[in-house]
């Protein structure tokens, strides 16, 4: 993962792979960083914690997530994630679907 981080200057997708069925991502995002609310209405998406801690919010509830957490957030959620420390590393699973990347949101910009 080191290498990974060095090799990118920008917050979101640092590693993506993509099967005929699943779309995996190893993101990182900086303190304050993160994906802005959105709502996804086609696929189910799994995240796993591995470094850093961040706020989640889906459907207007907001829980504090950290190394190790293991989140299913089902479709049709409105959410949004939000790093709370220098870095937030984690890896997000979802079944494949064409067209959509994260994108990032500086928050102290706004």
């Amino acid at each position: 993962m080191a290498q990974l981080r060095s090799q990118s200057e920008i917050d979101g997708p640092l590693w993506s792979y993509t099967t005929e069925q699943l779309n995996l991502n190893l993101l990182r995002f900086r303190l304050g960083d993160g994906i802005p609310k959105h709502q996804n209405n086609e696929v189910d998406v799994l995240l796993l914690v591995l470094e850093g801690t961040g706020m989640l919010e889906i459907d207007l509830v907001q829980q504090p997530i950290g190394a190790g957490s293991i989140i299913c957030i089902p479709r049709g959620a409105a959410r949004s994630i939000q790093a709370t420390s220098a870095e937030l590393i984690y890896f997000s699973c979802h079944q494949r679907r064409a067209g959509l990347f994260p994108t990032v949101t500086n928050r102290n910009a706004m």
